[in-house]
């Protein structure tokens, strides 16, 4: 990884995008021991760009394995994988190409705001300032903080006012910066969640009894950098002492098990877990806030992507939470109905087990805390097009999604605690 972090720096310097021609991502399925040394040989020797698993520490046997290969280094790579007879294909044989072709939407005015495009920083920055100031009765948002470039965090509440304190939901997107259609979600969710109240029972029902706290983007200053400079940055972009690398992974920053497994102290890596549970300025302002109004947030669900799951605790150990059998019937209830849709398969179950362990991660974090309904989404696809989901599918999985949301959020508010 430290190959395409000083591609980013440089770029960063030189105020030039990234440029990703040629560039391919493979999909492996180590079946033996050596197939898994060979892999953590290569990533030793090249830096490759883990997208499944997060990280080669996580590689096992008989586990489907992404990564991105820069340009220099294909073809040995691709020739060492062919000699090792693992089954092995290309998902994406030009990551540039790909990149140019997932925004189906670009002759559309770039500052105009849509639900079914991939919209810049500033464009949902304006989107939250117009959508709040233009729902007063059902929206408000407050500044929870900044990042640590000193981007405003809004959290928008949605709910009827009321004179007393609602239990409520907190949803956040976009913790890893280049995991787009998670930004996308949350968008959405704002737009239906006024859009139907006072039409749709099960929402007017969720808005009148509770609140829900929306995050649209948790990592702001990496988004805006995968839009400006490196589309695949996936960290914060903090400054770390002792290391030209930048940026901590935001999701092995909370105080959950923080960086015992699954996670990194290597600041150049992608799974770096940062000096210290909360070091990075936007983890701490979400913790304070989740602690602020503790008594009141009764589930937390954060939206990712990719690879169709949807998690809960524990992913830091294996040990199984004490609320797993109604967790898991709820991420099966909701997977279901998510399913009833467009077919969309997706895997429940708790995060060490269903994918692989992870410490500091913020579901973690939050059920550990007392949020009993803790979930993490992992959104379309399941590898043919990964961080680059199409445009055009912003819309299904927008609105599959939707339901699962609404399942989980009508569960909560019959069981409140």
């Amino acid at each position: 990884m430290k190959i395409i972090l000083l591609f980013g720096l440089v770029a960063a310097v030189l105020a030039e995008v990234k440029n990703f021609d040629g560039e391919k991502v493979f999909r492996l399925m180590p079946t033996t021991d050596d197939h898994v040394l060979l892999i953590k040989e290569l990533a030793n020797n090249v830096k490759l760009d883990f997208w499944r698993p997060d990280s080669v520490d996580l590689v096992t046997i008989d586990m489907a394995v992404d990564f991105h290969v820069p340009l220099a280094h294909t073809d040995i790579v691709y020739t060492m994988l062919q000699q090792s007879g693992m089954k092995m294909g290309v998902l994406i044989e030009d990551l540039q190409a790909e990149m140019e072709e997932h925004l189906d939407s670009r002759d559309i005015n770039p500052r105009a705001h849509s639900y079914t495009k991939y919209n810049t920083w500033d464009t949902i920055q304006a989107w939250i300032a117009s959508i709040s100031s233009s729902n007063p009765e059902l929206i408000s948002r407050q500044v929870i903080g900044n990042t640590y470039e000193g981007r405003p965090m809004n959290v928008l509440k949605i709910g009827r006012k009321s004179s007393s304190t609602k239990p409520s939901i907190f949803m956040d997107c976009g913790i890893h910066a280049r995991e787009w259609i998670s930004t996308a979600f949350c968008q959405w969710f704002v737009k239906e969640a006024l859009s139907t109240y006072g039409t749709d029972s099960e929402m007017t029902s969720l808005l009148n009894q509770m609140d829900v706290y929306v995050l649209p983007i948790f990592n702001i200053d990496g988004y805006d950098y995968t839009h400006k400079t490196n589309r695949m940055w996936r960290k914060t972009r903090s400054a770390q002492s002792g290391s030209s690398c930048i940026g901590a992974d935001p999701n092995r920053n909370w105080n959950a098990g923080w960086c015992t497994t699954g996670a990194s102290p290597n600041p150049c890596s992608d799974t770096f877990c940062g000096s210290a549970p909360e070091s990075e300025i936007e983890v701490k302002n979400v913790a304070d806030f989740i602690r602020r109004n503790k008594s009141s947030i009764k589930a937390y669900l954060t939206i990712h992507s990719y690879s169709q799951l949807l998690l809960f605790p524990y992913s830091y150990t294996f040990a199984l939470a004490e609320h797993h059998n109604e967790l898991m019937a709820v991420a099966k209830g909701a997977s279901n109905v998510l399913r009833s849709l467009y077919g969309t398969e997706y895997t429940s179950g708790p995060g060490a087990a269903t994918i692989y362990p992870a410490a500091g991660g913020s579901d973690d974090w939050a059920y550990d805390l007392g949020v009993k309904y803790s979930f993490t989404f992992e959104l379309r696809d399941t590898g043919r097009y990964g961080f680059l989901l199409p445009e055009s599918q912003i819309k299904p999985t927008c609105e599959e999604t939707m339901l699962a949301v609404k399942y989980i959020a009508s569960h909560v508010q019959k069981n409140l605690y």
